[in-house]
């Protein structure tokens, strides 16, 4: 009766087994754990005050924050955009490498205004393997005679379209 009872189970062992790696990939999505994204982040280099819409120049400083406490990620491409959907600038040349905890930043100074109130970057991140996703988000500072402002964005993922 024994031997019966092991060989039946024998097929569902091996079942689980070879169904183990993808729970596992699934528990890692369902955590939040990626392997790579492709991140929209809203930025303003000006925001309108008072009635006559007058625009207050803003710097923009994107950061890019590794979060993981143990792998590393790598940033493919930052790219810069205005308020029409106009390419402006590319901030990464080749991929770059953020370490555990390691954060980079890119400066847009205050008298940069070809942003304009509608701003952003993409941002595409890679990993080869499963980490927490980075904070991505972009902050924004300015001040005027004894006035001054400061916000930011955080990033939103895209889903690719087919």
């Amino acid at each position: 009766m024994k031997r019966k009872l092991y060989s039946g189970l024998l097929p569902l062992i091996v079942l689980a087994a070879l169904c183990l790696p993808f729970s596992l990939y699934a528990a890692d999505a369902q955590r939040g754990l990626s392997q790579g994204q492709i991140l929209y982040v809203p930025a303003y280099s000006d925001i309108y005050i008072g009635d006559s819409e007058r625009p207050f120049q803003l710097t923009i400083t994107l950061s890019l924050r590794n979060i993981d406490p143990k792998y590393q990620i790598t940033i493919e491409s930052v790219n810069y955009y205005e308020t029409r959907g106009k390419f402006l600038k590319s901030y990464v040349d080749h991929p770059v490498t953020l370490e555990a905890l390691e954060t980079l930043r890119f400066v847009i100074p205050e008298k940069d205004k070809s942003g304009g109130s509608g701003a952003n970057f993409i941002v595409v991140w890679k990993s080869d393997k499963m980490v927490n996703p980075p904070i991505i988000e972009s902050v924004m500072i300015g001040s005027r005679s004894q006035q001054g402002i400061s916000f930011a964005s955080r990033g939103q993922e895209l889903i690719p379209h087919d």
